[in-house]
């Protein structure tokens, strides 16, 4: 978790200077757009596809202490990974103007400029799709293998890339520069975890494994995972192609408050989830479903508490806290009022976000990969209709629209995590429910006071400089979370007070 939110900081401060050089700005966008292209390639082959389905299968192979198949895994998926994202990296450089134009955003075809530059910028970005793509499979094997900081630390080396490209490169190439600084940022992502691979001494092989067996059920479980992420991709074109419709800086906007609201998930959900997801696949392979149930239940307990107080503190502190953290340089009182708009309507989709996280991967844990990917289908399939509808009526009502593309992405994120835990629950035959729920109680209960104490604390602060209100907004709120779930015996609280006694202990 330490390790994760050192790499959101990271982010943060890569948000702060980029804000600062070029605001919400048309320029933005284009880089913004163009970024979406490369992660979308990464997410269908590696990120997404290839983690729920090769860790699971690994998993199993070391657990039965089947090594050499394990490692011949790895190899075979390796080289295939690179072949297959190298192929598609050309295959769009060479039709990236008709992505753009057609696919991408279409908006911009209608500003000559942004439309080349957005064109220029997904060329140079997709160079990092296939370092990405090695980088996140040994992350799966070092997950494997219960090494988590390492490739827990990855995403702070990719911001620092691109810290490296607005400091240094973009002052002499101006928006190029933070392309080069994603491609320096994903070479950093990959070589800071092949150290700690070669001391796993596995054994490399230059072979695709058509016929192992192995090599096919990784396959096979890819399948249905790899239609899920495309859909879930699919629903992040379609808010960018909408999005460069609307008013100049929608695209870096939404993008700017969809990274602070997975800013509060990855501290939360990713770290839990990362951590969890191999003891299931354990568990499972051993057979130990009670075990698992009370794995999952406690996981899931644990992020609602702090998700929740989250997704209360994110909404009601947006403006002061976007205006500490960006408004500066180009980055201006309209560009603030753009980016909280976004962040309002994403806040309400972070207990969601987070659940979510941990029960797909007890899905995959399972070697299941149909049920998530069908209820994330027809999740993100709503997600798309949603779009449209809300950013319609947002304009109706003289709302600005991309906080409809926010909601709609809240809802629907909303209904799929509901979704998955009524079918987990089914497969567990329960998931202690009544633990659950009063950790949910709990947290609405003290969310509900810190909320009103905020709201008063806003309201008596609103003249003060906007560090006051955001870091005291911050602190008291806290405060009286922390004292409601202590005054209510939440045990997670004695649990950590132990923790960290047992730490400190000389």
């Amino acid at each position: 978790m330490l390790a994760l939110l050192f790499g959101q900081l990271a982010g943060l401060v890569r948000s702060i200077l980029v804000a600062g050089t070029f605001g919400a700005s048309p320029e933005l966008d284009a880089f913004t757009a163009a970024n979406r292209v490369s992660e979308t390639l990464f997410l269908l082959i590696a990120g997404g596809a290839l983690g729920s389905a090769f860790i699971p299968t690994f998993t199993g192979l070391l657990a039965r202490a089947e090594k050499d198949s394990a490692w011949r895994l790895a190899s075979a998926l390796a080289n295939a990974v690179i072949l297959t994202l190298s192929l598609l990296a050309v295959l769009l450089a060479v039709f990236a103007p008709q992505v753009v134009r057609y696919a991408l955003a279409p908006g911009f075809s209608e500003k000559p400029e942004i439309f080349v530059l957005t064109v220029s910028l997904l060329r140079i970005q997709l160079i990092s799709a296939v370092l990405f793509g090695l980088g996140g499979l040994i992350a799966g094997i070092l997950n494997a293998h219960q090494i988590f900081l390492i490739p827990a630390l990855t995403p702070a080396l990719y911001q620092l890339g691109i810290i490296f490209g607005a400091v240094a490169l973009v002052p002499r190439m101006g928006i190029y520069g933070l392309a080069w600084g994603v491609v320096l940022g994903a070479l950093a992502y990959l070589f800071i975890q092949i150290p700690t691979l070669i001391r796993q001494r596995g054994v490399y092989s230059l072979t695709f494994g058509l016929e192992n067996p192995d090599v096919r059920k990784v396959a096979f479980l890819m399948g249905p995972r790899l239609l899920g992420v495309a859909v879930v991709q699919l629903n992040f074109w379609v808010n960018t192609n909408l999005a460069s419709q609307m008013r100049e800086g929608s695209v870096a906007s939404i993008t700017y408050g969809f990274s602070l609201m997975l800013m509060a998930q990855a501290a939360i959900a990713q770290s839990v989830a990362i951590a969890a997801m191999p003891t299931f696949s354990a568990q499972h392979a051993l057979g130990k479903i009670e075990e698992m149930r009370g794995s999952l239940a406690a996981s899931l307990r644990g992020v609602i508490l702090l998700a929740l107080p989250a997704s209360v503190g994110l909404a009601l502190l947006r403006e002061p806290l976007i205006s500490l953290l960006y408004q500066r340089g180009e980055f201006d009182e309209g560009d603030v009022q753009l980016v909280a708009w976004a962040l309002l309507w994403y806040a309400a989709g972070l207990v969601g976000h987070s659940v979510m996280e941990v029960l797909t991967r007890a899905f995959y844990a399972q070697h299941d990969t149909k049920t998530p990917v069908i209820i994330g289908t027809i999740a993100m399939g709503l997600n798309v209709g949603f779009s449209f509808l809300f950013a319609r009526l947002f304009s109706q009502i003289g709302w600005m629209p991309h906080g409809g593309l926010a909601l709609a992405n809240s809802l629907a994120t909303a209904l799929e995590a509901a979704a998955l835990f009524i079918f987990m629950r089914q497969r567990l035959n329960g998931i202690e429910g009544s633990y659950i729920g009063r950790g949910f109680t709990v947290a609405v209960l003290a969310s509900l006071g810190m909320g009103i104490g905020l709201w008063f604390w806003i309201q008596a602060t609103g003249s003060l400089a906007r560090w006051i209100v955001t870091l005291g907004g911050i602190a008291l709120g806290g405060i009286i979370y922390g004292s409601a779930i202590t005054v209510l015996r939440v045990p997670e609280i004695q649990s950590a007070i132990q923790f960290v006694a047992r730490r400190v202990k000389p």
